[in-house]
């Protein structure tokens, strides 16, 4: 099964469970009513194709592995307001345009790190690096180790989006009030890469690199009134034709891929 036919249906079952589900007219909220949430996440990345081109090389590493990069946990990484923004988080702010569906801007703040030492197969060429990496591959098994590549956007693969979500109140018990959620969204990948390529120096800096598409489900647990805790599953496609490698501006990647994610977030509302 083709990586463009796992698009296609992506999108259109995105699109057609968000927009032909039964109308939910069961609210808690109303329409005026602004929330944000900070969390954290884990997640998960399906194998792609990486493009690495430059002056003097051209190959592209098939089926390449990675996986995230969670930080280890203690008070002060998680909510020190000097340190917060290193483990993997989320943040969002939303506004209900009606009192069962909102729209929200977000930060998805997630690391991709390439497998070290994974068995890879490679095509394409090197020369004149200065390395035992010149040369000519054919689907070559090679491994990807840290004196060839070393390739993590792990500062990180930061998504800037924009998300429409529809709510279901099905739970009202005393002060509980449980909602579900599901919604669609789109923005662009900001990634801060860290990549270290044959005996070149690395690109250090944020960079616009692609773009990307989700979509979501979530449980809102409120208390209170105002504030809750809400856990959401999202699987998205992501697409990165341009990314930095090096302070050369002539060396990039490109891949695309899928992910999934699982956020864990604590929040409040201003109920109007």
């Amino acid at each position: 099964m083709s990586k463009y036919f796992l698009k296609i249906l992506f999108f259109t079952l995105m699109f057609l469970y968000f927009f032909n589900s039964e109308a939910q007219t069961k609210s808690s909220y109303n329409k005026g009513d602004i929330y944000s949430y900070w969390g954290w996440n884990f997640s998960w990345y399906s194998k792609s194709d990486i493009h690495f081109k430059g002056d003097n090389y051209d190959f592209t590493i098939h089926d390449a592995t990675a996986q995230d990069r969670q930080t280890e946990f203690s008070f002060d990484n998680y909510f020190n307001p000097a340190t917060i923004t290193i483990p993997q988080y989320n943040f969002r702010i939303g506004y209900f345009i009606k009192e069962n569906i909102d729209i929200s801007f977000g930060i998805d703040h997630m690391k991709y790190v390439l497998e070290q030492d994974q068995l890879s197969r490679i095509s394409g060429f090197i020369q004149d690096s200065g390395t035992v990496y010149d040369g000519v591959y054919d689907n070559t098994l090679l491994p990807i180790s840290e004196g060839f590549l070393k390739y993590e956007h792990s500062d990180g693969l930061n998504y800037i989006n924009f998300e429409i979500r529809k709510h279901n109140l099905f739970l009202e018990q005393g002060i509980l009030k449980v909602t579900s959620i599901k919604g669609l969204g789109l923005g662009f990948m900001l990634p801060k890469t860290n990549a270290t390529l044959l005996n070149n120096k690395r690109n250090d800096n944020f960079y616009l690199s692609g773009y990307g598409v989700h979509t979501v489900f979530g449980l809102n647990i409120r208390a209170f009134k105002n504030f809750f805790i809400q856990t959401e599953i999202k699987g998205g496609y992501v697409s990165l034709p341009s990314v930095r490698t090096t302070m050369n501006k002539s060396d990039t990647a490109s891949q695309d891929f899928f992910y999934a994610q699982y956020n864990l977030a604590f929040g409040y509302l201003w109920s109007f």
